[in-house]
């Protein structure tokens, strides 16, 4: 026994000197590569342009780690053991939902994404359609962490017995002294680590920022261009201080330069909106109805086109003969898909880099097609056969001046389809409520039939996709026939209603199909595709315009946006838009500038298109001449990079800082409330 004891002794003697540099556990080097090799299965199923995984990348992805997870090393092993399978589980399952978000927005999911989390229940079907067999490896360690932890859990009960049982023999101060031993040492372990995974996050973020990504944190047009720089987790860790700082912090305010920046540039569009020229089309349908309809993932590509000897969208292209198309019409969406259509539609401003104006700004003053033209003594109403909370839109649209939404609850469900209302029955109903209203009346319509993951009934699949059939891209042609073919009932519908020669229609898409496989594409054009025929088809979505005469008929190449749609409207209404706060182009004022500007950065002027690279430096990026649709001189790009970015960076201002309220109320003579 004292041969026992007085090894006991040398063992508290070596551990009493070498206690300060007591080796990280084991468990928490098996975390750490567990959790890395996890990061690196996401990044290899992102499949990014220009963005690999380096040296420096791996070392940000360790430190991220170092930082998420140091403080299970303050816990007593028991506490550590379970400190790090619960960090296990809850990285595990951001970067699955990173993953899976990716697939369908290309982006990541971010706080103010969270806040809507609501949504994520309905999406049901598409969700499954985005989760892949070997997603699982993100999980296959959690249960093994599980077991392992118990077992270890119950070593440390039993050995802790024995070592209660032996220590009774020694003095309370030997007991004392080792446990405080065990407290710093544990103490001094968690700072080290938290030392060094500062060293090794910041330190390759500050080269980068100090070398090729200048101005990164400044102008962040994307969100995969600081996934670039700072890793997934510190991507994350970057969203939770920019939204902290945007709604509390310093960064919520912004200098009276930033201020009279916004004010001169939109002096400057409103000047050029007033001068109107010889326009034979300026107010030409004053008094007319309008009705918009943007349709779900309704892309350009489609249009005039057919598929073994079947037109995809015989309605539109007859509509087309006595209509005004715009055959280079750009989604200008961003993560608010749908919302930023309707945003982008309807009050002519970008959406945001990250969430949706919908959710997060919806308290908001802007100025808006329904609130403009209800001073013109117009009654407004949205239709969607949908939740009213489903994007905050309940919200929304009362802010944004609509009469009455007529959602889910308004109509009857006779034609149950996809997310909810079939289109043909939708249109019916919708037509059906506007033929009671009193003129002239603006109508905005939102479909869903072609919404992801486009599966229709056998019933009202009247196409033959032939290799296609039963694939995804197959059921979203089958999806965009059956909604061309609601469109022309509609169409008959308000004829028998009286209401066609009375009313300015448009029909566009909203966003892309978030279907980026190049083959299926390639071989229903029965063509090979470029970089720059992707880029486009992947961004270009339908505008069709029925004036009530039918008069100026054709095919328009002019290039155009989303944001477009409001100020051109109110120019066939003859209603100046110069006093308001719009940022989109009258695509019937030959005098304003035609640059069309995406939300990723990517822009085109109708003679170059930019397709910026993923980390956001201009000379990363390419650009076309639109004529020989090859690669041209990047210095024809650089003036329009230079205002692509600043109409960015104005319309983000104006909206996270409510600045149309602030400079309506300073018109007015008032004061300012939104000092955000």
């Amino acid at each position: 026994m004292e041969q026992i004891h007085s090894r006991s002794q040398r063992r508290s003697w070596q551990q009493r000197l070498l206690w300060p540099f007591a080796p990280v556990r084991i468990d928490y080097l098996l975390f750490l590569i567990l959790m890395l090799g996890k990061i690196l299965y996401l990044h290899s199923n992102l499949h990014l342009q220009n963005i690999d995984m380096n040296a420096l990348d791996v070392i940000t992805a360790i430190g991220s780690i170092l930082l998420a997870s140091f403080w299970t090393l303050w816990l007593p092993r028991r506490g550590r053991i379970i400190g790090l399978i619960i960090a296990d589980v809850l990285l595990s399952v951001l970067l699955f939902a990173d993953l899976v978000y990716f697939r369908y927005f290309q982006d990541f999911i971010t706080i103010p994404v969270l806040m809507q989390a609501g949504q994520v229940e309905s999406l049901g079907g598409s969700i499954r359609e985005l989760i892949h067999t070997n997603d699982i490896l993100l999980f296959a360690d959690v249960l093994l962490l599980l077991i392992v932890g118990i077992v270890l859990i119950i070593r440390r009960i039993t050995r802790g017995k024995r070592i209660t049982a032996s220590s009774n023999r020694w003095n309370g101060s030997d007991v004392s002294s080792s446990r405080s031993r065990r407290v710093v040492t544990r103490l001094l372990q968690g700072v080290g680590v938290l030392v060094l995974g500062c060293l090794l996050t910041f330190g390759p973020i500050k080269y980068a920022t100090s070398t090729w990504a200048i101005g990164l944190f400044v102008g962040n047009w994307w969100n995969m261009s600081l996934y670039n720089v700072t890793g997934v987790l510190g991507f994350h860790g970057y969203d939770v201080y920019r939204y902290a700082e945007d709604h509390f912090g310093s960064g919520s305010q912004l200098s009276a330069a930033q201020t009279n920046e916004v004010k001169d540039w939109f002096a400057a569009k409103q000047d050029t909106r007033s001068q109107k020229g010889d326009d034979d089309l300026f107010g030409a349908y004053k008094g007319s109805n309008v009705i918009a309809i943007q349709g779900e993932a309704f892309m350009n590509f489609v249009v005039g086109k057919s598929f073994n000897g079947q037109e995809i969208t015989p309605n539109i292209n007859r509509l087309m003969k006595d209509s005004i198309y715009f055959s280079q019409y750009y989604h200008q969406t961003g993560q608010g898909r749908t919302s930023d259509a309707d945003m982008a539609s309807n009050a002519s401003l970008h959406p945001l880099p990250t969430g949706s104006v919908f959710t997060r700004y919806a308290d908001h003053e802007y100025d808006t097609l329904p609130n403009i033209l209800n001073k013109q003594g117009y009654d407004s109403y949205v239709f969607h056969a949908y939740e009213p909370s489903f994007w905050n839109r309940s919200v929304m649209y009362q802010n944004m001046g609509y009469t009455k939404f007529f959602s889910k609850n308004d109509y009857t469900i006779d034609e149950p389809l996809g997310w909810s209302l079939g289109d043909k029955s939708f249109f019916r109903q919708s037509v059906e409520k506007m033929s009671e209203v009193q003129q002239p009346f603006y109508s905005f319509l939102i479909t869903l039939s072609s919404h992801h993951p486009f599966t229709l009934p056998a019933s009202v699949q009247e196409l033959d996709m032939g290799d296609l059939s039963g694939t995804t891209f197959g059921d979203y042609i089958q999806s965009l026939h059956y909604v061309d073919a609601a469109l022309g009932e509609m169409e008959q519908d308000l004829k028998d209603k009286g209401l066609w020669d009375k009313t300015i229609l448009l029909f566009y898409g909203d966003h892309d199909d978030s279907l980026k496989d190049k083959a299926p594409m390639e071989e229903f054009l029965g063509k090979e595709l470029s970089d720059l025929d992707m880029e486009q088809l992947m961004n270009q979505v339908p505008m069709l315009i029925h004036l009530p005469d039918g008069a100026h008929a054709g095919t328009y190449d002019t290039p155009a946006g989303q944001l477009d749609m409001t100020p051109s409207i109110l120019h066939l209404l003859g209603v100046d838009a110069s006093p308001y706060y719009l940022m989109g182009n009258d695509m019937f004022n030959k005098k304003e500038d035609k640059l069309v500007v995406l939300r990723t950065g990517a822009f085109t002027d109708g003679k170059v298109f930019y397709i910026p690279s993923a980390d956001g430096v201009f000379e990363h990026g390419t650009a076309y001449d639109l004529k020989t649709r090859q690669t041209t001189n990047l210095e024809r790009a650089r003036s329009g990079f230079e205002e692509a970015q600043k109409r960015l960076n104005i319309s983000d201002e104006v909206i996270t800082h409510d600045l149309i309220r602030e400079f309506h109320s300073e018109k007015s003579g008032g004061t300012s409330n939104s000092s955000k």
